[in-house]
């Protein structure tokens, strides 16, 4: 297959030296990149800034914020079989960036954000994919009714969501534990080792890829 792997956080600048991100470190998404290349496919890793070694066999795009990451999506999903979007995406971006430091005036600095365009919401109707439609969920409560909720509304056929309020799992931890949400069921995997964990991942977006190419 042809795969497209999103990873990392992306950074929406403030002024030249400030920029608003989260705490995604894009282990799980670069180790999914990985998986999907140790099992022999054609894989396309776009990445926010990360302390992360590319993995061996992959193609790489860097990119820095969410438009430029919608940009790169919309450029190349489809020329893909499979995508699966493991990227922390910022939500809001700055209204006005200041071509200069802000300076500290007063006691309080209001801000104005807007939307950042919604790359998952965008991938089946704007983009025309369809192939295999993968999202991560990170949440911190209702986690299988979060999920399900975007499964639906994104159009995947399958969403990985996990608890990132747990201690020890999620963000900047090499552990995950996470809940296999498809359409019809629900499955949950036991913590692990993110690096075990994606290899059994890949092998259910390769079982969702061939199910939708036999219909």
């Amino acid at each position: 297959m042809r795969v497209l792997v999103t990873a990392g956080p992306t950074r929406e600048a403030l002024d030249p030296v400030r920029y608003l991100t989260n705490r995604s470190s894009g282990k799980m998404g670069y180790a999914m990149a990985d998986a999907f290349a140790r099992a022999g496919h054609a894989v396309l890793l776009v990445s926010g800034p990360t302390q992360l070694d590319i993995p061996e066999g992959v193609d790489f795009l860097p990119i820095e914020t969410a438009e430029e990451m919608f940009d790169a999506v919309k450029r190349y999903i489809g020329k893909m079989d499979a995508a699966v979007f493991a990227a922390a995406v910022a939500d809001y971006r700055p209204a006005v960036v200041s071509d200069q430091k802000i300076k500290k005036t007063g006691e309080t600095l209001t801000l104005e954000l807007v939307r950042t365009p919604d790359i998952l919401g965008s991938v089946r109707g704007d983009f025309g994919f369809t192939g295999t439609l993968v999202g991560f969920a990170a949440e911190t409560q209702n986690l299988q009714q979060n999920a399900r909720e975007k499964l639906r509304k994104k159009g995947c056929d399958l969403v990985i969501a996990n608890d990132v309020s747990k201690p020890g799992i999620g963000f900047d931890s090499d552990r995950n534990e996470v809940l296999l949400v498809f359409p019809e069921h629900v499955e949950a995997l036991p913590e692990d080792e993110k690096h075990h964990l994606a290899p059994r991942l890949v092998r259910e977006i390769e079982r969702l890829a061939a199910e939708r190419a036999s219909n």
